[in-house]
């Protein structure tokens, strides 16, 4: 009886390892995917403040004659400003911007919270920088990468666009993107180095995951609201 018991629990420990063996290797084939099917979307990596696109570059960029640069929000300090990782992806957007890449910008990130507000830290950086009101637009329900994605589609009626994010984030946001019927090229923000990249890198392969299942197999959700025009006057989208 005990030899018997002790068959059994060896085969639930084999079947438990198996299937967490399963899991781990469509994990990998599934961030394997997503980034195959991306790299090549993404043109160039901006390392330093002036984020100069060179010329083949900035002639594929051209060649899809985007609608906007939609930059992806991030983390931002106690203060209201933006993180280090925020700020380089706005100064690498507001240098696209600058070399006319696109003739607007949206900003999309997370204002779910009376204390904390992405789009404001965001917008206010922005402006400073002499980026003109009416040509920024803001998403304010930017939850996540997936609704960003879903509301460049449904909200603002996006078909081509230059998504701005560091690069490790870049493949899933043009994944989401695409299959938001969105063309997009991807520009990195690569300025800086930070601390804690091996923790971004990991977790960046779970939400690939999760992405991958939310549009293939779920059902992408994002919030509503009325349709604007992300070729008008960006004032609109910029709330209280």
């Amino acid at each position: 009886m005990k030899k018997e018991t002790n068959k059994k629990l060896v085969y639930i420990a084999l079947a438990f390892v198996g299937t967490i063996v399963a899991i781990g290797l469509y994990a990998v084939v599934i961030n394997s995917y997503v980034q195959e099917e991306t790299k090549d979307r993404i043109v160039f990596d901006i390392t330093d403040t002036e984020g100069v696109i060179p010329g083949e570059a900035m002639k594929e960029i051209k060649a899809l004659d985007p609608e906007c640069i939609i930059v992806l929000g991030c983390a931002v300090k106690e203060d209201g400003t933006p993180s280090d990782m925020l700020r380089d992806r706005l100064d690498a957007g507001i240098a696209l911007y600058n070399q006319g890449v696109a003739p607007k910008i949206l900003l999309t990130g997370d204002n779910g919270q009376e204390e904390y507000n992405e789009i404001h830290a965001m917008l206010t950086y922005t402006l400073e920088e002499g980026v003109p009101l009416e040509d920024v637009f803001c998403d304010h329900a930017g939850f996540s990468t997936s609704e960003s994605m879903i509301r460049a589609d449904t909200i603002f009626s996006i078909r081509r666009a230059v998504v701005v994010t560091q690069r490790y984030h870049e493949y899933r946001a043009i994944y989401n993107a695409g299959k938001m019927g969105i063309d997009v090229l991807g520009v990195s923000a690569s300025q800086s180095k930070f601390k804690g990249q091996a923790y971004n890198e990991i977790r960046e392969i779970l939400a690939r995951n999760k992405d991958f299942l939310l549009f293939n197999v779920l059902t992408p959700t994002a919030v509503g609201g009325e349709k604007i025009d992300i070729t008008g006057d960006g004032q609109i989208s910029h709330g209280e």
